[in-house]
């Protein structure tokens, strides 16, 4: 049933526009994309992303005279009883700034595609499927507006289910490639199983939500909590707990962040996407979202901050030791998300929320400048090929490049504003965002604060090594003599993502702290944005440190040949190649689950499927057989044999009716 509401502000009933726009580009690529071609394919998904962002600018601006926010009620989604759930729109000031977030860097990255996608379809030979492509990015902004717009844990969890799907379509986009032929497919078969262990710890959290506060919209969970609090501490305990391990899956934390590495290989603009921009930052938002819930529970937010604080470091630690240029960002991305989840553990929700903004600028530059990177790699093997034989030089091994600076300058300044804002280097947006999570760590937890303090160390060594490696030094391939600048199509967003990335810490500047004014309609706010210098010009310094070692490292002729040993090998030996080697943590699943898994489904195999179910499925095959054998008797094909039997048949029943008299 269709629900209706009014509202003093029109502009709220827009609501469900950040949805049904993409939802619409969907329908017409789907129906007409065939008659189209390739720029009317990537122009309707860029402006159905831009219709949404341009929504969602409009629903902050009605927000700006209505701060406390509204609902905006569509229809009546599930009736049982007394239980009632609607499918609602939350318009409030956290939910509108994740669908800024979502819309804008996804427009950026529905424009890049339309560049890079032509070069990927065209090099894997297979252009049939561009118009696929865009209509899994339009579905992915479908499912990730639904999660943030969400008014109850269900409707959240379609959003979830959402993105976690579309992350399945697009990391096996080329679902026959990979070393091995179907290394793509089971890249997207891990991160869709990992999701799934994640996925059931939020199921469990929903029903006990429900069973604890019989209800699952958040104004009323959110309501009980103190009461709940007092009265059955043990379920909220649970309900985050559980929540966590969600979070865990969807936001690649300590134990299950093994799907994001492999998940890079999808399209690069997948990378940028889900895999740095939004998907991940779905956990960040939800724990964000439940602030009221881990507020109650001071050790869930405890367990929230380690979690977090581990698993920064120990996705830096892999990242320093990486080649793929794609896979130290892939790793750097965990370790950010580490940061977010410590900031919210330490109850710092706006900081987390300033530092998800800030990374998906900058991430979302680095990744997709890394494509235009490796666009420029596969044109120089092509050039540098002449057009004869195979190469084998692998165009994201950093190995292979060197002195890419020359030959594609707009790719590099962006790649140096992308990693230098990373890095925390002032004034640009990390700098700003990462010390806010410092500050917060120096006053709530000091362990903390030294761990994520020597993350963010490691964040500047590794982005300072791989700058060195991708474009300075000289070419170490025929592909980096021979790469050439990608198209502006590939470059102009990325010049609109370096700006955000330099002018992205005025969200929440200090002493103005924009960000926090804002969301302080939503959220409470218990741990205030400060400034302290020591810890700013601490950070700032550990930043400069990093890179100066890595220069020290890297920047003088370290790699004179692809075949070069890593000079950092020869100082760290073992520990080294343990870090390259992703501290074995994949063959240790691989030792102690999926080997044990496959094992035991091979003893069961045989007794169980193939002998016992098979054997019931065979067995009713067989008595249907043997029963259809007997009955095939009747049917003789004679009328007087099928005259006899119905006179038969009428006797019988009259002799019944007359008995019965």
């Amino acid at each position: 049933m269709l629900l209706q509401e009014t509202f003093t502000n029109p502009t709220f009933s827009m609501a469900p526009l950040v949805v049904f726009l993409p939802v619409l580009g969907i329908v017409l690529n789907w129906i007409f994309g065939k008659y189209l071609g390739e720029k009317g394919i990537g122009s309707i998904a860029s402006l159905a992303t831009g219709g949404s962002f341009v929504v969602s600018v409009l629903l902050a601006a009605a927000l700006f005279q209505s701060h406390s926010g509204v609902q905006v009620p569509l229809f009546t989604w599930i009736s049982i009883g007394s239980f009632n759930l609607s499918w609602v729109f939350r318009v409030d000031t956290l939910s509108v700034t994740m669908m800024l977030v979502v819309s804008g860097v996804g427009t950026l990255i529905h424009i890049y595609s339309i560049g890079y996608m032509h070069e990927d379809v065209r090099h894997q030979g297979a252009p049939e499927r561009f118009r696929r492509f865009f209509i899994f990015l339009n579905l992915f902004i479908v499912a990730m507006m639904i999660l943030v717009s969400a008014d109850n844990f269900l409707m959240l969890f379609v959003g979830w289910e959402g993105v976690g799907l579309c992350s399945y379509l697009l990391i096996g986009f080329w679902f026959e490639k990979g070393a091995g032929q179907i290394a793509n497919a089971k890249a997207a078969k891990k991160a869709f199983i990992t999701n799934r262990i994640g996925d059931f710890g939020f199921l469990i959290a929903i029903f006990t939500i429900f069973w604890t506060f019989g209800t699952l919209n958040f104004a009323e969970v959110f309501a009980k909590v103190p009461e709940v609090a007092q009265t059955q501490p043990a379920s909220l305990l649970l309900i985050t707990l559980f929540m966590l391990l969600g979070v865990t899956g969807k936001s690649a934390q300590i134990p299950l962040y093994v799907w994001l590495p492999d998940a890079m290989a999808g399209p690069t603009p997948v990378s940028a996407l889900i895999h740095a921009a939004t998907m991940v930052t779905a956990g960040v938002y939800l724990m964000v979202r439940s602030q009221a819930l881990y507020m109650a529970v001071p050790g869930a937010q405890q367990v929230v901050a380690w979690v977090g604080t581990i698993t920064a470091l120990f996705a830096g630690l892999i990242a320093v030791a990486q080649f793929d240029i794609k896979k130290v960002l892939a790793y750097s991305t965990i370790s950010q998300l580490g940061f977010m989840v410590a900031a919210v553990g330490l109850g710092a929700e706006v900081a987390a929320i300033f530092h998800l903004a800030t990374h998906a600028f900058f991430k979302a530059l680095l990744f997709l400048s890394a494509g235009s990177v490796i666009l420029g790699m596969e044109h120089g093997l092509t050039a540098g090929n002449h057009g004869h034989g195979e190469h084998h030089d692998d165009p994201q091994d950093m190995r292979n490049m060197g002195a890419l600076r020359k030959k594609m300058p707009t790719t590099f300044v962006v790649y140096l504003i992308g990693a230098l804002a990373l890095a925390g280097i002032a004034p640009l947006a990390g700098f700003f965002s990462k010390d806010e999570i410092l500050v917060a760590a120096s006053q709530g937890n000091m362990a903390i604060f030294v761990i994520l303090a020597f993350a963010a160390f490691l964040t500047a060594f590794y982005m300072g090594r791989q700058v060195l490696m991708v474009f300075f030094g000289e070419a170490r391939s025929d592909a980096a003599r021979h790469a050439k600048e990608s198209s502006p199509l590939v470059t102009i967003p990325l010049v609109a993502l370096a700006i955000l990335s330099v002018l992205g810490g005025g969200l929440n500047f200090p002493g103005v702290h924009t960000l926090e004014h804002w969301l302080e309609n939503t959220l409470k706010i218990s741990h205030a944005a400060e400034f302290i210098i020591p810890v700013a010009a601490g950070s700032f310094g550990v930043a400069i440190l990093g890179i100066v070692l890595a220069y020290l490292v890297y920047g003088r002729q370290a790699f004179p040949d692809a075949k070069a040993k890593d000079p950092l090998s020869k100082s760290l030996g073992t520990f080294f190649r343990w870090m390259n080697q992703k501290f074995l943590v994949d063959e240790l699943y691989q030792a102690i689950v999926i080997g044990p898994y496959y094992k035991l489904a091979d003893i069961f195999a045989h007794p169980v499927d193939q002998g016992f179910i098979d054997g019931i499925a065979n067995g009713i095959g067989k008595l249907t057989t043997g029963l259809a054998g007997v009955l095939r008797k009747f049917q003789t094909g004679f009328a007087r044999t099928y005259a006899l039997s119905f006179l038969v048949g009428i006797v019988l029943i009259l002799a019944f009716l007359l008995s019965r008299i």
